[in-house]
């Protein structure tokens, strides 16, 4: 996921532009209406905002005790005008981050590991020189990004192979855990481990190895047989190297994380996941990560033991806390909510639910840039406190892929 907006989100670039993908629609403020019990008008006020924001469209849905609610708003396809709905699958980006941690933490339930086991006894040689010891970077500090291991998506080749025009000549390549690895490590350490914070998509790359190193079998398969069927997750898919998505789903919209860029849009619906692995491969619909986040913060995935270690937040200086492969925000009114967020191309998701797990939100924007970054977070304000950011803080979504400076 990257950071901000104006700013870069910390694995992308989000540059501002806006103007001209849905015209014409004239929409009440994001958060404007005041969200009694039951009722989703705030919601659906962040909603529309986010197309007055300039976004091509976006669909949600939520999860509550008096049952289910789903809205949308802009287009699924600027060109036919096909709406977005709540049936749509997308690209959930780094939401895939807390289905890894899950499977860690199930693996350690189980005896198999620890989260305080060093990444050199899972995967000897696979994190050494330019400064790195694995010996001394644990499982738990890849999945609360304090291991300081550099992102492979703050590297110039990353960079030059899958922004800007690079993506379209490189979109359809196979890459390997170990070749995305590479690349991250090449570059020195941010900070020796435990010492600081900064989110990098590598440490789920290397979570994902180790699942594989621990069990034999790929994480995919793993993250399915453990999470996906028991859940009975049916529109959840880990696509691996297929470059297509499951129908109905929208026209993913990419300014190609490219700096100060042009009002040109493209589409970046196909691309081969393998880019992105074990932090960003999963596709979904709002009902499914509802579902597997209501699981899991009920406590039917992990136990208690393995649900509150997950759950104990590092500060990362930011407007959230992160646990194990999970984002913790607390909003304006007071509520917590924990969850994750993604960005991919042509993607914008987040994905949230109070610790009971009884009041679930997801929500998808199939575009992956906004001209300013409060519209997102009023998704959450909207939907669990009923209005909009009191804040006029610009803070922004987590995004999983992007460009080489934040």
């Amino acid at each position: 996921m990257s950071k901000h907006i104006s700013k870069v989100l910390r694995g992308a670039l989000v540059a501002l532009t806006a103007a001209g993908v849905v015209g014409g629609a004239t929409v009440a403020p994001a958060g404007a209406a005041t969200q009694g019990k039951g009722s989703h008008a705030a919601t659906q006020a962040a909603l529309d905002g986010l197309v007055a924001a300039g976004m091509p469209g976006v669909a949600a849905g939520t999860w509550t005790p008096q049952g289910t609610w789903s809205g949308s708003a802009g287009y699924a396809d600027t060109d036919t005008k096909r709406k977005r709905t709540a049936d749509d699958h997308f690209r959930a980006g780094s939401i895939t981050k807390s289905f890894v941690a899950t499977v860690l933490l199930q693996l350690e339930a189980e005896g198999k590991l620890s989260i305080d086991d060093s990444v050199e006894k899972w995967l000897p040689g696979v994190v050494k020189g330019n400064g790195y010891d694995a010996n001394k970077i644990t499982i738990r500090q890849l999945l609360n990004h304090t291991s300081g291991v550099h992102d492979m998506v703050y590297t110039p080749e990353w960079n030059e192979q899958m922004n800007g025009q690079g993506f379209f000549e490189h979109r359809y390549d196979i890459k390997t855990p170990e070749q995305i690895v590479a690349m991250g490590v090449k570059y020195g350490p941010d900070f020796e481990p435990g010492k600081g914070w900064r989110y990098s998509n590598t440490n789920f790359v290397l979570g994902g190895m180790i699942i594989e190193k621990v069990t034999g079998k790929p994480y995919a398969r793993e993250v399915e047989r453990r999470v996906v069927k028991p859940l009975g997750l049916k529109e959840t898919t880990f696509p691996g190297t297929d470059p297509k998505l499951p129908a109905p789903h929208p026209v993913g919209y990419s300014k190609l994380y490219v700096p100060d860029p042009g009002p040109q849009i493209y589409d970046a619906t196909e691309y081969r996941p393998s880019w992105s692995g074990a932090t960003g491969e999963v596709v979904s619909t709002s009902g499914d990560l509802n579902r597997f986040y209501s699981a899991l913060l009920q406590g039917k995935l992990l136990p208690k033991k393995q649900l509150d270690k997950m759950l104990t937040t590092v500060e990362t200086g930011e407007h959230y806390t992160y646990g194990l492969g999970i984002i913790s925000r607390k909003l304006s009114c007071g509520v917590q909510v924990y969850g994750h967020d993604g960005v991919v191309w042509g993607s914008l998701s987040g994905a949230a639910g109070t610790r009971d797990g009884k009041h679930m939100l997801t929500f998808n924007i199939n575009g992956d840039w906004l001209d300013q970054s409060p519209p997102f977070e009023n998704m959450f304000e909207g939907e669990f406190c009923g209005s909009a950011a009191k804040t006029g803080k610009a803070v922004a979504p987590q995004a999983v892929l992007g460009p080489v400076n934040h």
